[in-house]
């Protein structure tokens, strides 16, 4: 019976016909090579230099940046040194944090010479106009780790990064 099942699954193969190829008129192919090579050269001409006097102009850049990301120093001690500094002249800016004891002022004073260094050499600013027109400092990634503490326990410890913002315009 088995193989009786067998002999009738099996079928003969069918055969295909031959697949007719349809081609387009040549004359129809050639026609449209003629209109493509009938432009006048002149019009190509006109249209490359309408396309030059076109070109956007670059708007006139006036502020630089610089940012500092996941400094190891709180938000909160960042922000005490920054509220000194804001709205200052750089020169006058950089004369404050030199004479300030604070954990995050090295920082602060990184941040703010490569936003004057980027206004300087990038943007062709004058350097006695600039000023600090925005510094701000934000929340970066928090590290989370636990203390050993007695009998046996834990208890968290979370180690606060910040990033920190400036930005510099012309007087």
């Amino acid at each position: 019976m088995a193989e009786e099942k067998k002999t009738a699954v099996k079928k003969a193969p069918a055969k295909k016909a031959p697949a007719k190829k349809v081609e387009a008129p040549a004359t129809e192919a050639k026609v449209v090579e003629e209109v493509k090579t009938e432009k006048p050269a002149k019009a190509a001409k006109a249209k490359k230099a309408e396309k030059k006097v076109e070109a956007p102009k670059r708007p006139v850049v006036t502020e630089a940046r610089a940012v500092a990301k996941d400094v190891r120093v709180t938000p909160r001690k960042v922000r005490l040194v920054i509220d000194l500094v804001r709205g200052k002249g750089v020169n006058e800016a950089l004369g404050i944090l030199a004479n300030v004891n604070r954990a995050a002022t090295p920082h602060v004073e990184k941040v703010i010479r490569s936003a004057s260094a980027n206004a300087i050499n990038n943007f062709s600013m004058s350097e006695e106009k600039l000023y600090v027109a925005e510094i701000y400092a934000t929340d970066g990634i928090k590290m989370k780790r636990f203390l050993p503490r007695a009998k046996g326990s834990a208890s968290g410890l979370v180690k606060r990064t910040s990033h920190i913002t400036c930005v510099v315009k012309e007087r």
